[in-house]
């Protein structure tokens, strides 16, 4: 028992002496590992701080690169808006240049005005002395003739009016017969010949403002560009367009010059074009010119066939389609000819269903009525048998083809449709506001007509028709008679020609009727 009782003190005590050295090995231990941790913490630290540092210098870096970038883009652009300002101030000084010029002309002009006008000043002096003697001279020979004939200068002059004036009358009368006699079968053929063809169809320097397209620019630098180096590029881009270019002071403008539409059209986009791409030179010019004429038919076409379906017209040979897409570059006193036509047909086609007639052709008849316009041969014929020989020769529908060559009365009209397309036609050309005429001086020049013809003796009542195109005008049977009808009509005529401005002509229609009434009692 004792010998237990000391071993298990003794194990106490053995144990007790372990966990003591344990003790101490492990503060050891710990002591090491905390120098340990406390060396790599200061490792990590003086490692954080390097790299503090270096990512300082790089912040530092990429700000300073950032500034100068920033730097270099405001340079740049106050660089440019420089350039710009110098730029409009050169062109300033160019206007102001270009002023003063024009004003020294002005002045030199008005200076040779002056001198003229003392010139003539002088000039009337000296007539107005020669006609006060010649004054003189009159008075003392029709004084020596009075005496001799017996007859005060009054009494003999009325006399001799009066015979001369009646004499006059009859000679005129007859001679006025005669002429609207042989002006009436020749005017019809003569001027739709020459009106038509020459306006409508060639379009010559007296219609400037449908001749003329303006192409702006951002500089006048560019005109040396399209002019190119003695005027190379200039002839190149003519020869190709078939227009012409003129390039003078107008600031920032190039005129293109031409009788065609499209010719203009073509060689705008072109222009265009090739501002857009900077190079400029007569092979790169035939090649734009070539692309531009192509966008442009293909436009044409798209027009043509757009329109024909808007208007459900089907089975429209090509060549007509395409005559119809180059309407919408057509004009007449500034009436779009693809909108005039595609309003003659709605129109036509409208008035024949009320009649009980073929809408359809009517419709087609009114869209195709101005074709001859825009056919691009040459022709010596009137629009309307030029449109008609057209639609014979892609088979057409003859009662089509009659309604397009009758519509400016050029042939007979041998169907119903005829004369709808020209009563369409009509009403289409001469509403108001149609022709760049507003209603209140459509209206005014309605009023100044009738009271022009009213405004001469034995006139009763008097009515303007068609739009101002004919005018008539009822007489007093009982004081005008049949010879004096037509001189009135005559003289009407001459007074509105005189007094009175209007496009196309003004037929005038004197009507007397004469009636006897008695009554059986």
């Amino acid at each position: 028992m004792g010998e237990t009782i000391y071993v298990i003190i003794a194990g106490v005590v053995g144990l007790l002496a372990g966990f003591g050295l344990a003790s101490v090995l492990i503060k050891g231990k710990n002591k090491k590992m905390e120098e340990a941790a406390k060396e790599k913490a200061a490792a990590l630290i003086r490692e954080a701080e390097i790299n503090a540092e270096s990512i300082k210098k790089d912040r530092i870096f990429q700000a300073k690169e950032k500034y100068l970038k920033l730097k270099s883009e405001f340079e740049e652009e106050m660089s440019k808006k420089k350039n710009i300002i110098l730029t409009n101030e050169n062109k300033i000084k160019q206007r102001e240049q270009h002023t003063s010029k024009e004003l020294e002309k002005l002045k030199r002009k008005q200076a040779e005005l002056d001198s003229s006008k003392e010139n003539l000043q002088a000039q009337l002096q000296a007539v107005q002395l020669k006609k006060e003697e010649l004054e003189k001279v009159t008075n003392r020979r029709i004084a020596d003739l009075e005496k001799i004939a017996g007859l005060t200068r009054e009494e003999a002059r009325e006399e001799l009016v009066t015979m001369l004036t009646e004499e006059a009358q009859s000679k005129a009368s007859s001679q006025i017969k005669d002429i609207v006699d042989e002006a009436k079968s020749t005017a019809t053929k003569e001027a739709k010949k020459i009106v038509l063809n020459t306006i409508q169809r060639t379009a010559t320097e007296h219609a400037v403002e449908n001749c003329v397209s303006v192409f702006n620019i951002e500089s006048d630098d560019i005109k040396g560009k399209v002019i190119g180096r003695e005027g190379r590029n200039i002839r190149a881009l003519e020869a190709a367009t078939g227009v012409e270019i003129v390039v003078d002071d107008t600031p920032e403008a190039i005129i293109i010059s031409g009788f065609d539409p499209v010719r203009r059209e073509i060689a705008r986009l072109s222009l265009h074009r090739l501002v857009q791409d900077g190079r400029i030179h007569p092979a790169r010019i035939e090649e734009v010119v070539a692309k531009t004429k192509k966008n442009i038919e293909d436009e044409i076409m798209e027009i043509g066939e757009r329109t024909c379906i808007d208007l459900g017209i089907h089975g429209l040979h090509i060549e007509l389609v395409k005559m119809v897409g180059r309407m919408r570059f057509r004009s007449s006193y500034g009436q779009n000819l693809l909108q005039h036509s595609r309003e003659v047909a709605n129109l036509s086609a409208t008035m024949a269903a009320e009649m009980g007639l073929n809408a359809k052709l009517a419709k087609r008849a009114g869209l195709l009525h101005d074709i001859g316009k825009v056919w691009h041969e040459e022709q010596e014929l009137p629009h309307a048998i030029l449109g008609m020989e057209l639609a014979k020769r892609f088979k057409e529908h003859p009662e089509v083809c009659n309604a397009i060559g009758a519509h400016h009365d050029e042939i007979e009209m041998t169907s119903m449709i005829s004369p709808i397309v020209q009563a369409t036609d009509a009403i289409s050309g001469a509403r108001p506001g149609a022709r760049r005429e507003i209603m209140d001086s459509y209206i005014k020049r309605l009023k100044d007509l009738e009271a022009l013809a009213l405004s001469f003796e034995g006139v009763n009542k008097c009515f303007a028709m068609q739009a101002g195109r004919e005018l008539r005008v009822l007489v007093d049977a009982e004081n005008v008679d049949d010879g004096t009808a037509g001189q009135l009509s005559f003289d009407i005529s001459q007074k509105i020609e005189k007094e009175m401005q209007y496009p196309g002509q003004i037929k005038i229609t004197v009507i007397r009727e004469m009636r006897a009434v008695n009554y059986a009692r």
